[in-house]
């Protein structure tokens, strides 16, 4: 599951980068959520797999800190460039004609610049202190899966659900792959 989320992901950044007919708002918006993904799931599923094949489950302090920081920091990215595609898509919608112009290249380079700040200054300093005060209340086969769930499952699916269907978007895998 991770390499097919690593995997999917990656090819939808190429794609969008190699083909300039996928330079839009929303592919640009797209590949970023991509990279989130990439991001996201390496922060945890390295570790994750090292203690299933140890059969160990021990981190130091330190190394649970940076985990949850980049955790938290990827987890929220992937919340704020959701909104930012919701948004692209409401403008695309309500008001084609100003399209163009609301949603120009520096508006958004500077989406998902005020999105890293915003999740910098919010998620890194307080998703460490939210996690540690829930961590005793929950079993620990439920938050298992539910943590197997949103970072393995939904990143590995982003790619499917934004491209399965898209026709642009294959047309672009086939220039990259020279088909």
């Amino acid at each position: 599951m991770y390499l097919i989320t690593i995997f999917g992901n990656l090819l939808i950044i190429l794609a969008v980068s190699s083909d300039p007919h996928l330079h839009t708002p929303m592919y640009f918006f797209l590949s970023n959520l991509s990279f989130v993904d990439i991001c996201f799931t390496s922060t945890t599923i390295p570790k994750m797999l090292k203690n299933i094949w140890a059969q160990s489950k021990v981190i130091t302090y330190e190394g649970c800190i940076i985990q949850m920081q980049f955790f938290a920091l990827f987890i929220g990215l992937d919340v704020f460039l959701l909104t930012v595609m919701a948004y692209d898509r409401f403008v695309a919608i309500c008001h084609p004609l100003h399209y163009t112009v609301i949603m120009s290249p520096q508006i958004c380079g500077l989406m998902v610049l005020v999105s890293w700040i915003i999740i910098v200054s919010i998620f890194y300093c307080t998703g460490l202190g939210v996690y540690l005060s829930l961590a005793g209340t929950r079993s620990s086969h439920s938050s298992a899966t539910a943590s197997v769930m949103y970072t393995v499952v939904t990143p590995m699916l982003n790619p499917f659900i934004y491209s399965l269907r898209n026709k642009d978007l294959k047309k672009g895998l086939q220039k990259f792959f020279g088909k």
